[in-house]
């Protein structure tokens, strides 16, 4: 009998190779389609997006055409709980969160584990471009970059267990995803053309503010835009709708500014040039840390880390501090506003050594 695996399936070309690769590998695939959100109250244009119920039905017609069984599974109340929820109050607190990270860690493999179990399979695959592998020497499942770079997504999963690795499966792991878009060619997959998603799955057009004036309008309050020196040079239209680094949205100020600072408390926006000091950051402490081999590293360590997803990784060194998951990197060059929210990842070679929450 061959080994049962369940797929997380999004309606999109990589999960469906994914699936179609582990086919044809022999296993038998069970596919899983997870919904996680239906906007409250309005139309925002979600019925094209992976959350919504075109995805499902992409994916139940990929699972046709590869001769698999699928499944749909209702996440939505989760979602709001673990996700949304918490998207919207970080940002209310002047940070900036990650919520793809959290919708893996919280929702997405959770929910998936507890569904193979329920079906008998005893792995879990997705379409990620990374690698879990198994490190004999130190007697634990490692989690690894994938070999296309350009699509590697290892930054989203570092918070993923041994357990959750030990059972994961990363079929796109070892492939660029040209090579998945010619094999989903090949295969006439019916979901071979369709484009990559570029946004948050859950707002349409990255336009984050209006998500946050739908879910909770009494955040557009109107306060101070302020410059390093302490200058009042605008006022902005809530602090909850910027974050640092970002420069759109700030209206006419005169000259090119850009946030380096968020107060809620003082409902206070602090602005700077590019090339200020207070946008750029040598020493990064993080919270609530995840080490992928379960323990943290027994002292000081050389690596390469990143500070947002889409960034190249920065050498520096890592420092674990007196407080259970805090740490620090001290970067050899300074990097340009690291946001609080945000993931600090840090990496050995290819290999995921853990990461944490970015702090003020």
């Amino acid at each position: 009998m061959s080994e049962r695996v369940l797929v997380g399936m999004s309606g999109g070309v990589d999960s469906s190779v994914a699936a179609g690769l582990l086919r044809r590998a022999g296993y038998e695939v069970i596919g899983c389609t997870m919904l996680v959100w239906s906007p409250p109250g309005v139309d925002m244009g979600y019925s094209d997006s992976c959350c919504g119920l075109s995805a499902a039905e992409d994916a139940r017609r990929v699972a046709a055409c590869l001769e698999i069984a699928h499944y749909v599974l209702d996440l939505r109340d989760a979602f709001y709980r673990e996700v949304v929820t918490d998207y919207v109050g970080e940002y209310r607190r002047g940070r900036t969160p990650n919520p793809c990270i959290r919708c893996n860690e919280f929702v997405k493999f959770r929910a998936l584990a507890q569904k193979a179990q329920a079906l008998g399979a005893a792995a879990v695959a997705t379409g990620h471009y990374a690698r879990a592998t198994w490190d004999e020497s130190a007697a634990s499942w490692q989690l690894r970059r994938g070999i296309d770079r350009k699509k590697d997504q290892s930054y989203a999963l570092y918070r993923l267990s041994q357990g959750q690795l030990a059972r994961a499966l990363f079929p796109l792991g070892e492939m660029t995803k040209e090579e998945v878009r010619r094999l989903a060619a090949v295969w006439q997959l019916p979901v071979a053309g369709k484009p990559d998603s570029q946004e948050t799955c859950f707002v349409p057009n990255n336009d984050y503010p209006a998500l946050l004036r739908l879910l909770e309008p009494d955040c557009a309050r109107p306060g101070a835009i302020v410059a390093s020196t302490g200058e009042r040079v605008g006022r902005h239209e809530g602090v909850a709708f910027y974050t640092v680094g970002q420069r759109k949205g700030l209206g006419a100020l005169g000259k090119p500014f850009y946030v380096s600072a968020i107060d809620p408390d003082t409902n206070q926006l602090t602005v700077c040039e590019a090339n200020d000091a207070g946008l750029w950051r040598r020493t990064v402490r993080a919270s609530n840390a995840r080490w992928t081999c379960g323990l943290p590293p027994a002292g000081p360590m050389c690596v390469t880390a990143q500070i947002r997803y889409n960034m190249r990784e920065q050498p520096g060194e890592l420092l674990p501090e007196g407080s259970p998951g805090a740490f620090r990197v001290g970067f050899e060059s300074p990097v340009r506003a690291p946001a609080p929210g945000q993931a600090l990842v840090c990496y050995d070679g290819d290999r995921v050594i853990g990461g944490g929450v970015i702090e003020r």
